[in-house]
C-alpha cells in the first residue's frame, strides 16, 4: 500500500513538473535589424543644399525612392524581437528642382 502511495506521489509530481514548466520556457527570439542605419552623427552631417550623391555617400542607398517623388528619398530602419517593435525610425530628405537638399524630417518611435 505505501509503495502504491509513494509511485502516485513520483507520477503526481511530474505530472505537475511538465505542465507547469513548459508555460516558462520560451524558444529564443533573434532580434531583426531591417532598413538603413541611421546614426545621429549622420543626421548632424546632413546639412541644406547638399547634392544626392553627397546624401548618399552618408545614408548609402534610401530604401524607398519613389519614381513618382523623384525629390524625396526615404530613409526607414526598425527592430524587432518575434512580434514586438523596438524601435522604428524613418528620415525623409526632401531636395529642390536642382536636386539640393531643401529639408528634411525625423520620426522615431520606440517601444519598452
Amino acid at each position: 500500500m505505501k509503495q502504491l502511495i509513494n509511485k502516485k506521489l513520483v507520477l503526481l509530481v511530474i505530472f505537475a513538473f511538465f505542465t507547469t514548466s513548459c508555460s516558462y520556457l520560451q524558444p529564443y527570439k533573434v532580434p531583426v535589424m531591417q532598413g538603413n542605419i541611421i546614426e545621429e552623427k549622420d543626421i548632424a552631417k546632413l546639412e541644406k543644399g547638399m547634392t544626392k550623391s553627397q546624401v548618399d555617400f552618408i545614408f548609402g542607398k534610401a530604401v524607398i525612392m519613389d519614381p513618382f517623388h523623384n525629390n524625396r528619398w526615404d530613409y526607414f530602419n526598425s527592430i524587432t524581437i518575434g512580434e514586438q517593435i523596438i524601435t522604428e525610425q524613418k528620415l525623409s530628405i526632401f531636395f529642390n528642382n536642382d536636386g539640393f537638399v531643401d529639408s528634411w524630417i525625423i520620426e522615431k518611435s520606440s517601444e519598452n
